[in-house]
C-alpha cells in the first residue's frame, strides 16, 4: 500500500490495517509499571532506616502512626468522600485484608524495628513479601509454582534462618522478637496484595480508605504522646516524619504499589524487591551507624536472589 493511500486510510473513516501506534502501546504500561516498583522500593528502603531511627529515639509508635495515616487520610479526603468508610460491592474479608497494611502493619513492624537493627529488616520484611504473596496464592487461590520461584522461597527462607537462627541462639540480644513481628508485617502485606487486585477499587481509592481507617484507629493512641512530644520542643523532627511517613510512604508509596500491581501483576511487581534490601542497609550505616553483622550480610546474599527468582518475573519473561 502506497504511504500516500495508508495516511489517507488513518485520517480517513476506514480503519488502517497497518499502524505504528497500537504496536507501541503494550510496551508503555510495563514501563510505568517498572517505574512505579523501583520508586517504590526506594520508598521502602528510606522509610524502613526513617521508621527505625524515630521508634528507638522519641517518639512512640502509636504517634509516628498517626502521622503517618493522618497526612494520607487529609490529602486523600475526597476519594475517601467518594467511595465512602463503606465501599458498595467490597465484602468484608477484602476490606479487613486492606486494613490489614494499615494501623495493624505499621504498629507492628514499628514495635519490631525497636528490636531489629535496619540491615535486618531489609531480608525480613520487603524480602519476605513475595513469600507471603506466593504462598497465600498458592494455599488459597489455587495458584501454581514453578521451581525457579520454589529455588526462589528456599533461598529467602535460608536466608531468614540465618538472621534469625544468630539473633536466637548466639548474640541472645533478644531481637528474634523483631523478627517475629516483622514476618507478621510481611504476611499482613502480602494478604493486602491479594485484597487489594481483588478489591475492584483504585490505587487512590484504597491509599484513601487505608489511611482514613487507620487515623481514626490510631487517633486515641496516639495523639496524647503527639501533644507531648511538641511541648518536648519536638517540632522539627515531627515535620520531617509526618513528611516521609504521610506523603512519602502514605501516599506516594501506597499509590506506586498499586500502579506496579496493575500494570505487572503481584508476582512480578515484587521483582526489584530486593533492591530495597541493599538500600536499607547502606543508608543504615550513616544515618544510624549500624554497621551490617555477618548473619545479616549472609541474609542479604541469599534472600536477595530469592526474592528475584521468589517474583516469577523470569517464568513470566519465558511464557511471553
Amino acid at each position: 500500500m502506497p504511504r500516500q493511500d495508508m495516511l489517507r486510510r488513518i485520517d480517513g473513516d476506514t480503519p488502517c490495517p497497518i499502524s505504528p501506534i497500537p504496536a507501541q502501546a503494550p510496551a508503555r504500561p510495563a514501563l510505568v509499571g517498572w517505574l512505579a516498583v523501583l520508586a517504590t522500593v526506594t520508598i521502602w528502603a528510606v522509610w524502613a532506616v526513617a521508621t527505625r531511627h524515630a521508634v528507638t529515639h522519641d517518639l512512640p509508635p502509636s504517634a509516628i502512626g498517626l502521622l503517618r495515616f493522618g497526612v494520607p487520610a487529609l490529602l486523600l479526603l475526597p476519594f475517601a468522600w467518594r467511595s465512602g468508610l463503606f465501599p458498595k460491592g467490597l465484602e468484608l474479608p477484602k476490606a479487613l485484608g486492606l486494613l490489614g497494611s494499615g494501623a495493624p502493619f505499621f504498629l507492628i513492624v514499628a514495635l519490631g524495628m525497636q528490636f531489629a537493627p535496619a540491615a535486618e529488616i531489609g531480608p525480613l520484611l520487603p524480602g519476605t513479601m513475595p513469600l507471603f504473596v506466593a504462598l497465600i496464592g498458592w494455599l488459597v487461590f489455587g495458584e501454581k509454582l514453578g521451581r525457579l520461584r520454589m529455588l526462589g522461597f528456599a533461598l529467602i527462607l535460608i536466608g531468614v534462618a540465618c538472621i534469625g537462627g544468630y539473633g536466637l541462639f548466639v548474640t541472645g540480644s533478644g531481637a528474634w522478637r523483631g523478627h517475629l513481628l516483622l514476618l507478621t508485617g510481611a504476611c499482613l502485606w502480602g494478604i493486602y496484595t491479594h485484597a487489594y487486585r481483588r478489591s475492584g477499587l483504585s490505587a487512590l481509592q484504597a491509599a484513601a480508605l487505608i489511611g482514613l481507617w487507620s487515623f481514626l484507629i490510631l487517633l486515641p493512641f496516639g495523639l496524647p504522646p503527639l501533644i507531648r512530644a511538641i511541648g518536648n520542643g519536638l517540632a522539627g523532627p515531627l515535620v520531617l516524619q509526618a513528611l516521609l511517613q504521610g506523603f512519602v510512604a502514605g501516599v506516594a508509596g501506597i499509590v506506586l504499589y498499586g500502579i506496579a500491581i496493575d500494570r505487572l501483576g503481584a508476582s512480578r511487581a515484587a521483582a526489584l524487591s530486593p533492591l530495597a534490601i541493599v538500600l536499607a542497609a547502606l543508608l543504615a550505616i550513616p544515618v544510624l551507624g549500624e554497621i551490617p553483622d555477618a548473619a545479616a550480610m549472609i541474609g542479604i546474599t541469599l534472600a536477595t536472589p530469592g526474592v528475584v527468582l521468589a517474583s516469577g518475573v523470569f517464568t513470566s519473561a519465558s511464557r511471553s
